[in-house]
């Protein structure tokens, strides 16, 4: 018999432990994970058809594009609930956009201060809207090559002055590592493990995670999101060539797995497809006119898919 390969000996620890957990406590997987989807991806189509394909396809919750970058711009929240609701879909959280006009780690005060602004913004926009979570970047998307080393000391002490904002508001900050090809420091959940210990702050302690950027920055994804445990709150979603969920080679019933076992399937943490395709900046993707038919066979193909896999993994 051939020896295991490293990665297949760490799914073989984390099917043991799922169906120990499934034999001695099936109490604990009666509830199943709640599907959400990152919107932003749909560039300028209107909420309502957006909310309209989600609907379609059974996903029951969204991640908002939060873009609100001035006091003019983004959603109304009284608009965006009326839409949601009669879709009877909620707002699981805030995609914070992070970019190098607002980059919390930035050597410009004046980035810094737009940094500020905008998450003052966001924070009270998702709160109005029932959203748990603001997604955090700690540096610029899009700069993979560092200021100096001191930006990780910038985005710490710029973050801090609107920690408060969360707890008043009652909004977590999830952080979110991202692979090095697009940002230029913190690419792990040990890396944002230590982002948060740094920030010290009770308004952050939590963590968004992402399938793609896992696949390049850890050894195995679902010891990383054992490692996450509780911190994790977000989950994005795409398979290997951040495509539709199941049109690559994810393994995604381990990771389904690692999320039953630290408990993900509880209100207030979500699984939030993302697929934007492969690229080094997907940015531009937020201002651009999709084509409606190709979001709803991604979207169809993905939420399909995901249950699937999540049917074997509990029943099979």
């Amino acid at each position: 018999m051939m020896e295991p390969q490293n990665f297949e000996v760490k799914n073989a620890k984390i099917r043991t432990a799922f169906e120990e957990l499934k034999n001695r406590r099936p109490e604990r997987l009666t509830r199943r994970l709640n599907l959400s989807w990152s919107n932003w991806g749909f560039g300028i189509e209107p909420l309502g058809q957006s909310a309209d394909r989600l609907a379609s396809a059974g996903i029951k919750y969204v991640e908002l594009h939060g873009n609100h970058y001035g006091d003019d711009l983004g959603y109304k929240a009284d608009e965006v609930l009326g839409i949601l609701s009669d879709r009877n879909i909620k707002v699981a959280g805030v995609c914070g956009m992070f970019s190098a006009g607002n980059d919390l780690s930035s050597n410009s005060g004046l980035a810094r201060q737009c940094a500020v602004d905008y998450l003052k913004r966001t924070i009270a926009f998702a709160a109005a809207v029932g959203g748990q979570y603001v997604l955090m970047v700690p540096g610029a998307v899009g700069r993979p090559e560092a200021y100096d080393d001191s930006e990780f000391d910038r985005s710490v002490e710029t973050l801090a002055l609107v920690a408060d904002r969360f707890v008043e508001h009652n909004v977590k900050a999830a952080i979110e590592p991202i692979r090095a090809a697009e940002v230029s420091f913190c690419h792990t959940i040990a890396d944002a493990r230590c982002y948060i210990e740094a920030v010290n702050h009770q308004g952050v302690r939590h963590i968004n995670g992402d399938l793609y950027h896992m696949q390049q920055e850890e050894s195995h994804i679902g010891m990383a999101i054992l490692e996450a445990g509780d911190k994790l709150v977000n989950l994005h979603a795409a398979d290997s060539n951040r495509c539709a969920l199941g049109a690559g080679s994810l393994d995604l019933d381990t990771l389904i797995m690692a999320l039953y076992l630290i408990g993900y399937n509880r209100p207030g943490c979500y699984v939030t497809p993302e697929p934007l395709g492969p690229g080094g900046d997907p940015y531009p993707a937020m201002f651009g006119s999709p084509d409606s038919d190709v979001l709803d066979r991604l979207v169809n193909q993905t939420a399909s898919y995901f249950r699937l896999r999540e049917n074997c993994v509990l029943e099979g």
